[in-house]
């Protein structure tokens, strides 16, 4: 399964972690990709778990701005602006794991963005709320 991930960069909460561990844990398939933008705070904290998973292939899309990337080793793709990598991290994944910083829907936040475009382009979308529930 190859799974998108989309997170605050204000890092994610300690239930969402347990959570995601959750969901990224009963991903059984062999050849398991996970893919995020490599921004500093979640993007960087839901690899770090990914690693603790083990089995899966970490595929980084990074921001051509690098003044918040993460630097994090794996299959790092050519930067390329925010949204255009938000779009290619959906577009390459079967499912999306959002983390977001909030219980409600924003406008101006890439999180929310990149899980609208998901909803649009028909891919299963997880949201793992600041309080570990799932929806």
């Amino acid at each position: 399964m190859k799974t998108g991930v989309t997170a605050t960069q204000r890092g994610i909460t300690r239930l969402q972690e347990h959570t995601i561990e959750d969901l990224l844990r009963a991903d059984t398939d062999e050849d398991r990709e996970l893919h995020h933008g490599d921004c500093i705070g979640g993007d960087d904290e839901i690899h770090g778990i990914a690693e603790l998973v083990t089995g899966y292939q970490i595929v980084i899309h990074p921001p051509s701005n690098p003044t918040k990337r993460a630097f994090r080793s794996g299959t790092v793709l050519t930067p390329k602006p925010y949204l255009e990598r938000n779009h290619d991290i959906v577009d390459a994944t079967q499912r999306l794991i959002a983390a977001p910083g909030e219980f409600t829907e924003q406008l101006r936040s890439g999180t929310w963005a990149t899980v609208r475009y998901a909803r649009k382009m028909g891919k299963p979308v997880t949201i793992v709320y600041p309080d570990g529930r799932k929806a």
